[in-house]
């Protein structure tokens, strides 16, 4: 099982007919710290980021075709600038984004592009952010559906009294992040 994942880590998939994506969506799986992530692109952007699970691994490899696209590029870009953030020697990403979701939900979402590497905000700090300083449980509704984790870093939204909040990847995998930032924001 381990070495069919890692054979399907490698590949770049269409999986226009399993999801919510347009049939010509890509897909790429990767190994990471994190699990296996799929990458979902459209051609010019990437889409949507998850952390995968085996099912879904073999659902994919059951029901899509090998692509070989113009969407590689978008996603060995990402795949690429996540392999080096992963290694601690990347902390910015400048592959093109494009999501979707309500303008709340867009604000959110570029306001935690703003947080610094190596920094954490509050939720409530972010609902200032997007100047709506009451709004901490949409900020954290809007947290949890960021599409795409790592590359927009909802991993750095704590809560205001310091605890480290939720985490819709797992709080394993959030505390990963934050230490993997503060290590290198550190070692600076």
């Amino acid at each position: 099982m381990a070495k069919a994942m890692k054979r399907l880590a490698k590949r770049t998939v269409n999986v226009g007919a399993i999801s919510k994506l347009k049939p010509s969506a890509c897909a790429a799986m990767m190994d990471s710290p994190l699990g296996i992530l799929t990458l979902y692109g459209n051609g010019h952007a990437l889409t949507a980021i998850r952390i995968s699970e085996a099912p879904l691994l073999n659902k994919v490899a059951n029901k899509t075709e090998l692509n070989a696209g113009a969407h590689d590029a978008i996603l060995n870009k990402a795949k690429q600038q996540l392999e080096k953030y992963f290694k601690g020697k990347l902390t910015s990403f400048d592959v093109p984004l494009e999501v979707k979701g309500t303008p709340f939900q867009k604000k959110v979402w570029n306001a935690l592009s703003k947080i610094p590497y190596g920094k954490t905000a509050s939720y409530k700090d972010v609902a200032v952010m997007v100047g709506n300083p009451k709004a901490c449980r949409a900020v954290g509704t809007a947290n949890g559906k960021n599409p795409l984790c790592v590359l927009v870093p909802c991993h750095r939204v704590i809560s205001h009294d310091g605890s480290i909040g939720g985490y819709t990847g797992g709080l394993s995998k959030k505390r990963y992040l934050l230490s993997l930032e503060a290590e290198r924001d550190a070692a600076r």
